[in-house]
């Protein structure tokens, strides 16, 4: 299989499932039906409820959403082959994670902008809210450890033997930092510039894409900044304590619009590479087989490539910060339905770089990253165009700097959203907080829990449990179904389409956590285990019980709809 073939292929059926399911969903669910404004309008606070237009929200929520997983998910997924990656691509995107992504924003939106747990609360009820925001805060704090960590890593300097910072070997990784801190304040300058000097959206675009341009030729040529990656963690938790409690408007709407321009344009490096290459799969097997040196296809694969297809961060960020900034109610459908396919395509272009990395390691990506594979990939894949054989070294940084620019933007929302759910966890709606409620449910102090817990467990450990992400996420986004289809039947909506998904999901993560179960019980009855494995035995029992209980009240939920409309 040619690798421009593939790509025409997978955006084809992407733009139909845009046009044609996208479109039957706004229809079944009567999206836009109404002259009602937002909650963006209604409930506007200069904080967190700040309507913002249509490019610069889909630049939010694009980058909240990307992160690292539409890269990381189909490279870690390669060994089963191109053929079952791409089929869950097309298929997950079209009818799982768009579905789930943008009936999560629509429910949000017609729910005053509250989170999934809210709605949760309104169909099945208070005890099945506060455990599911129990276990999304307990999952947003292990994002926040991870991209923390990672982003830290990116930024660190090597230390050598002695404990000395290793100047020489660390320039890129200091480059890369610089380039990103100039990149905050020229957003924190957009956003006043938009926001209180009412300057021109077009103008002030176009300033800051070429102030974007003068940042990555500065800091490519000057960092002087080379910190330890503790450093960098404590630096990142004040930064990302400050962006969880600063209004929308002055960092995370101007930072994450602007953040897009560098996502989109490694899409177009990513684009250039395929078409003008256009190098063969053939380096990567087009199935690998059921069982990859012990991992097999179900449910692994459905748990590896979670943002190409589907995630249940992806229902936290449309209901979390999304919602709450949506403008019109009929850009709903575009930003959430169409934000998801946008990472489908990313996942496909992943998959062509892993293809040419696997062709030009001969075979094997042992001991590779993911930045040396997608960026390493795609570079020396446009450097094979005549002409452009000199650009292999800009498009590599710039590629690198677009994956810390996703982990970067996914990092804060995090934290906001985290915060969000502590907030909610203590107080019920309608409810005026007193006491330890009112202390526990305060802006600064959700946000300095938070921030606290996320960072020391990045620098701490993180990496012991996180193998129970893959599944804890596509738990949240099976329950994220299950919130939304309640909602939609409560309102008299068609949510049939959520049914399958929904269910297939559950018994995704379910079959995930026992295969989990089993293999951390085997390093503990071997001897020598650490705290992980029984850490990971404990959490994953919990989570299969989580799952159960759920589970059961949404089906009775919606049992008892379907009774009441018979």
């Amino acid at each position: 299989m040619n690798s421009l073939v593939l790509l025409i292929i997978g955006v084809a059926v992407l733009v139909c499932g845009y046009i044609f399911y996208g479109g039957w969903l706004c229809k079944q669910w009567g999206v836009g039906e109404t002259d009602e404004e937002t909650p963006a309008h209604t409930m506007e606070d200069g904080v967190d409820y700040v309507p913002a237009k249509a490019p610069v929200l889909m630049g939010h929520h694009f980058s909240s959403i990307a992160g690292a997983g539409p890269i990381t998910g189909p490279i870690n997924a390669a060994a089963f082959g191109w053929l079952p990656v791409t089929l869950w691509v097309l298929v997950g995107g079209i009818f799982f994670g768009g579905v789930h992504d943008f009936g999560a924003l629509f429910a949000s939106v017609r729910h005053k902008g509250q989170s999934i747990g809210e709605i949760i609360a309104s169909t099945m009820g208070r005890r099945a809210k506060r455990l599911f925001l129990i276990f999304a805060y307990l999952t947003l704090i292990l994002v926040v450890a991870a991209f923390a960590s990672i982003v830290a890593g990116t930024f660190a300097a090597t230390v050598d033997e002695a404990g000395a910072i290793d100047v020489a070997s660390s320039a890129s990784a200091a480059s890369v930092a610089m380039i990103s801190i100039m990149f905050i304040v020229v957003a924190i300058l957009f956003g006043v510039l938009v926001y209180r000097r009412g300057a021109s959206m077009g103008v002030c675009t176009i300033v800051g894409i070429i102030a974007i341009c003068i940042c990555m030729g500065v800091g490519m040529n000057w960092h002087p900044i080379y910190l330890t990656s503790s450093t960098w963690m404590i630096i990142i938790g004040i930064y990302i304590a400050v962006a969880s409690v600063a209004p929308v408007w002055i960092l995370l709407q101007p930072r994450d619009y602007l953040s897009s321009f560098l996502l989109y344009a490694m899409l177009a490096v990513a684009l250039v590479g395929v078409v003008g290459a256009h190098p063969s799969m053939d380096a990567m097997p087009a199935f690998g087989g059921f069982n990859v040196n012990g991992s097999y296809l179900f449910p692994v694969l459905f748990t590896t490539v979670a943002c190409g297809a589907i995630s249940g961060f992806h229902s936290l960020v449309s209901s979390g910060t999304t919602s709450k900034q949506l403008d019109k109610e009929t850009d709903a459908k575009p930003i959430a339905y169409g934000g998801m396919l946008l990472e489908c395509v990313l996942a496909i272009l992943t998959l062509c770089a892993v293809a040419y990395s696997y062709k030009i390691n001969g075979g094997s990506l042992d001991g590779l990253g993911a930045v040396a594979i997608f960026a390493g990939g795609i570079s020396k894949m446009v450097a094979t165009i005549p002409g452009l054989a000199g650009a292999e070294g800009i498009l590599y940084k710039l590629l690198s700097l677009a994956y810390s620019a996703f982990c970067l933007t996914s990092l804060d929302t995090a934290t906001r959203l985290a915060r969000f759910m502590f907030q909610e966890l203590w107080v019920d709606e309608g409810e005026e907080p007193t006491g330890y409620k009112a202390v526990l449910s305060n802006t600064y102090v959700a946000t300095a829990i938070s921030v606290v817990l996320g960072v020391a467990l990045g620098m701490t450990g993180y990496s012991k449990i996180w193998g129970l992400f893959g599944a804890a996420n596509q738990l949240l986004a099976g329950l994220g179904l299950l919130a939304v289809a309640t909602w939609l039947g409560n309102v008299g909506k068609n949510n049939k389409m959520f049914l399958f998904p929904m269910g297939f999901m559950l018994v995704v993560t379910i079959c995930s956590l026992i295969l989990t179960i089993k293999t951390q019980l085997g390093l503990i009855t071997a001897g020598g285990a650490d705290w992980g494995p029984y850490a990971q035995v404990v959490i994953a029992c919990l989570l299969v019980v989580l799952a159960i209980i759920l589970a059961v009240e949404g089906i009775q939920t919606l049992s008892k709809q379907a009774k009441a409309k018979a």
